[in-house]
């Protein structure tokens, strides 16, 4: 059989083929010769024949058929035949192959070899793809290897006890005493592979970080000596001595200085020195620099190297290397919190990170940018991030946006600031904050009673011909629907007044409802603004019936249905229309956590909410009354429907009834009939002169719902004679603090198989010092069980 080619004439050979195709046929010609080689038991030439095998391997092709061949060089006596051997077996073989395991003779008996070469391959093998099996078979050999004179195993040694300890943690006290000798050593590839191999020890296992602690003192020693060393050029790397070794000794300082007073006392001195000394003109030395700043900061160091630290990382960020600066801006935005003062003496450097072509180091500019305003620069902060929310790309825009309206939330100087921040922002990108971003700004708006002329001014000339912005839309309409009118008469001090006539104002809502770039939320809020101006304006009632009604046979539904409802306001209820359309009340935020009380209720331990907030008027509204059937429990809740007080008509109440039963109150599909109960006689007798309700009723004893807050209810039962299924419950609330507790109200709700009926109170002010009650009475109606009942209240006072 011919010899087979050298790998370099296979080399040159596959390099010669213009297509894949073609190189494919040259690999798998010169597979089956391979193939043919290794069945005839060539030993002449194996070791080639391997060698191209590896080459093959290296660009992609499979290879796994020389598993075996590699075992049978590596025990060989030759050198060379040991070398490719070796070299295939890191490449071909791993512990996943059972293959592996028939070479830990063979490395066991390379380890005790004479020749140092030999020993070598056989501790970079086993250190490269050695089993869990193997390294505790072999393991003792590595130790022996350890404590050796010859340095050039010592540190092939401190490599494969790397990969052993990795793999089987428990072997890591089989290392202890070699290890402890490792660094007297004078050689720096020994000094590097043993501090390599501490490290590992100290991430492991905290006993061996309690240790080697006392180690600290000649480490430090070892740091400044590579300091202080003239010229080496066995070690010189642009002029500084071994970096690589000093970068692992300030890795293994910071691990044995974390959370440690003393051993960072013991090394503050040599930190200060190497940020002092290194050369930062060359990459070498901002490596270092930027090892030892984080050191710095993952020690208990002193306020002043922390300092030094902060300020190597703001010289970073007038590097022209963009990975540096990313490198600074990300650290930096780690030590802002700890660290803030200094930090804010690097601002203007930061900002100018915000023009920077680089996105990465865009977005960790803008996060930095954030994380630095505070109550003294937020006008200035807020001013660049308005101009870098301006000019970057559309990615930025969103977290830009929400970012600007946490610091003003949190940082405004005043309410016409925050007002006009947000406003800009909208502006601006609009199309890209957050769903909650509409609504925040409404209740700002709302809590900002003094600033409504000058907000609803701002935003109409905002509107003005541009409806890109559907927030800002969305916001403009519903301000413009409640502050109409303060917009027409031009009361707005803040700034020059414009003149705007109601027939323009009508004409923008029209706009934005005809707009093809609004949507339908957002023509939803124009067309509720048109109805709320109705109660506004004097002179365009009714170009508003006529756009109303126009919309009562919109193709979008949402608009239909609002339609629908303002044509009935203005048909059937139009005496009610000016209270249903009256300006909003003051919003409170909802917490989702607040204070609860534990009080009885019917004999069963109920949670209530107490609010000290008198509530925005005496009827409370629907969405006061949702928010309390969350509360209790959601769907199994029907609403309450408060009895309207004595002085209206008996008619304008069964209207409002009327008029509220079309909204579907319950939450069901409007296409889903909901079952009719039979309505309970009390809603109809409550002109009636008969007596209805007997003594109290045996069997439901008084009880004392609430006692707490110099604020006491009881509750007394009774039941109706007309009909058994109905209890009325008399609530009695007395104060006997020395303040009158005024705007008192009572809410109650209970499930939907029950019915329930709140009679007005008998006064909202409870005198002080136990000197008057008010009562309340409330009818529950349960059709199905009479002897069972559930009621769950809110109470609110001031």
């Amino acid at each position: 059989m011919p010899a087979p080619i050298r790998l370099r004439e296979l080399i040159r050979t596959i390099r010669t083929a213009r297509t894949q195709a073609e190189e494919r046929e040259m690999i798998q010609k010169e597979c089956a010769a391979i193939r043919s080689s290794f069945r005839e038991e060539d030993n002449t030439y194996r070791c080639r024949n391997v060698a191209k095998l590896l080459y093959m391997h290296m660009l992609g092709y499979p290879a796994h058929f020389g598993q075996l061949e590699c075992l049978k060089l590596i025990a060989s006596q030759k050198f060379t035949d040991k070398r490719i051997g070796y070299l295939g077996a890191m490449l071909l073989l791993d512990e996943r192959q059972d293959v592996h395991l028939l070479m830990t003779n063979c490395i066991k008996n390379d380890l005790n070899h004479s020749t140092q070469y030999v020993q070598g391959l056989a501790l970079c093998t086993l250190g490269c793809m050695g089993s869990s099996e193997m390294c505790r078979d072999l393991a003792g050999e590595v130790e022996k290897l350890l404590k050796t004179s010859n340095s050039y195993l010592r540190k092939k040694a401190a490599l494969c006890a790397v990969h052993v300890i990795r793999k089987v943690p428990e072997l890591m006290e089989m290392f202890l005493p070699a290890t402890k000798n490792l660094l007297n050593e004078k050689n720096h590839g020994v000094l590097h592979t043993s501090v390599v191999l501490l490290t590992e020890m100290c991430e492991r296992s905290p006993d061996m970080l309690a240790h080697f602690r006392k180690l600290v003192p000649q480490l430090v020693r070892i740091l400044k000596n590579l300091i202080m060393s003239g010229y080496s050029p066995e070690h010189d790397v642009s002029g500084i001595s071994d970096p690589f070794l000093q970068v692992r000794i300030l890795r293994l300082l910071r691990i044995l200085g974390r959370n440690d007073d003393d051993s960072s006392e013991a090394m503050n001195d040599i930190l200060a020195q190497v940020a002092t000394n290194t050369e930062t003109s060359k990459n070498v030395g901002n490596a270092i620099l930027y090892e030892t700043v984080l050191t710095i900061m993952d020690i208990k160091s002193e306020s002043g190297l922390r300092v030094l630290a902060i300020n190597i990382l703001g010289r970073f960020l007038l590097n022209n290397d963009k990975n540096i600066r990313y490198v600074a801006l990300t650290s930096l935005l780690k030590t802002v919190q700890t660290d803030h003062n200094a930090v804010q003496r690097h601002r203007s450097t930061i900002v100018d990170c915000l023009k920077d072509l680089d996105v990465s180091i865009k977005r960790r500019a803008m996060e930095l940018s954030f994380a630095l305003v505070n109550g003294n620069n937020v006008r200035g902060m807020m001013k660049e991030l308005l101009y870098f929310l301006d000019s970057c790309e559309p990615e930025f825009k969103a977290d830009c946006a929400s970012g600007i309206f946490l610091a003003a939330e949190k940082y405004a100087p005043s309410k016409r600031w925050h007002i006009d921040t947000i406003m800009r922002v909208l502006t601006t990108a609009g199309s890209y904050v957050r769903d909650d971003a509409v609504p925040n700004l409404i209740q700002l708006i709302t809590n900002s009673v003094e600033m409504h002329a000058y907000t609803v001014q701002r935003l109409y000339k905002a509107i003005l011909g541009d409806y890109s912005q559907q927030p800002l839309v969305q916001v403009a309409s519903w301000c413009i629907g409640e502050y109409g009118d303060l917009l027409v008469s031009g009361q707005c001090e803040e700034e020059e007044p414009i003149q705007a006539t109601e027939d323009e104002v009508l004409d923008i809502l029209e706009s934005v409802l005809i707009s093809n770039m609004s949507a339908s939320v957002t023509r939803g809020y124009a067309l509720t603004a048109i109805m709320k101006l109705s109660t506004r304006f004097t002179c365009t009632v009714n170009r508003i019936k006529k756009v109303v009604s126009i919309y009562g046979s919109s193709i979008d539904v949402e608009l239909q249905q609002r339609a629908v409802e303002y044509n009935a306001l203005f048909k059937k209820y139009d005496h009610m229309r000016p209270a249903l359309l009256e300006r909003m009340p003051v919003m409170e935020k909802v917490t989702t956590n607040g204070p609860t009380e534990i009080v009885q209720t019917n004999g069963e331990t109920e949670p209530a909410v107490l609010e000290t907030k008198p509530p925005p008027s005496g009827l409370q509204p629907a969405s006061q009354a949702n928010d309390l059937l969350d509360l209790l429990g959601g769907s199994d809740i029907t609403p309450v429907i408060p009895t309207a007080p004595t002085s209206k008509p008996a008619s304008a109440g069964g209207e409002l009834l009327d008029l509220l039963g079309d909204l579907n109150l319950t939450g069901s599909p409007v296409s889903a009939p909901v079952p009719q109960i039979a309505q309970p006689p009390f809603l109809l007798d409550g002109l009636s002169s008969q007596p209805l309700f007997n003594d109290i009723a045996a069997g439901i004893p008084s009880i004392t719902a609430y006692n707490k807050n110099g604020l006491k209810i009881d509750f007394t039962f009774e039941r109706s004679n007309t009909n058994p299924s109905v209890t009325v419950i008399t609530i009695q609330a007395s104060n006997s603090t020395e303040l009158d507790m005024t705007d008192f109200v009572f809410q109650a709700a209970v499930p939907k198989t029950f019915q329930l009926q709140l009679l007005s109170p008998s006064s909202s002010v409870i005198p002080a010092f136990n000197s008057g009650t008010i009562t309340q009475v409330i009818k529950v109606l349960n059709p199905q069980k009479p002897s069972e009942a559930g009621l769950k209240t809110v109470i609110q006072q001031t």
